[in-house]
């Protein structure tokens, strides 16, 4: 239907993630998008979050500020972009858009979604093993790869030596690359992963 807002009518993001909160509709040559908002409604207050009207884009609330988008060139779009999320984000978004028919006559459409913002339990990094124990042929290029599951973001650091002993730190990336072996590579190896 025409100058109708799709979306959802609930959202539930990830404490410091970013979610996307849907709002489309179809442009229409006949009517001319006049103003877009987005309310945010909780503890019985509605405030408003984000504007667009013929003076650009507003942010009202300060703990939006930076956080908030809305897509600038995709005609019908006016999905709201919420980043770095907190728990105090969660409550009754609505996304109002306000059309000029040709005959100067003003369609507004309201829709309406609840954002949800979750905390997900924080876990250790598990890093997965490799095999143990690798015969290369000299001059050979080989690498070693660190893979680690938990919450990110997680860092990677390979050493030369064993845990606890005398070591050596030879990459602050994921993966240990060796572009030709030589016989004074062999040796014991071990990965470190690390996160919040």
């Amino acid at each position: 239907a025409l100058l109708d807002l799709s979306g959802v009518h609930q959202v539930t993001g990830t404490w410091m993630g970013s979610t996307t909160l849907p709002c489309t509709y179809n442009p229409s040559e006949d009517f001319k998008q006049q103003t877009l908002s987005w309310r945010v409604e909780k503890d019985d207050s509605i405030s408003t979050v984000f504007q667009r009207d013929d003076s650009g884009d507003h942010v009202f609330l300060s703990q939006f500020r930076g956080r908030v988008s809305v897509p600038k060139h995709s005609p019908g779009d006016a999905s709201l972009l919420i980043e770095n999320l907190e728990i105090p984000d969660s409550g009754h978004y609505t996304c109002r858009v306000i059309w000029r028919s040709e005959n100067n006559s003003l369609i507004t459409r309201e829709l309406s979604t609840m954002v949800k913002v979750v905390k997900v339990a924080a876990t250790k990094p598990i890093i997965r093993t490799g095999e143990l124990g690798l015969t290369v042929p000299v001059g050979a290029r080989t690498s070693l790869t660190c893979v680690a599951s938990g919450s990110p973001p997680i860092s990677y650091r390979w050493f030369r030596g064993t845990p606890g002993g005398k070591t050596q730190l030879l990459s602050s990336q994921a993966e240990l690359v060796w572009t030709s072996l030589q016989p004074s590579d062999a040796g014991m190896y071990y990965c470190e992963a690390e996160n919040r």
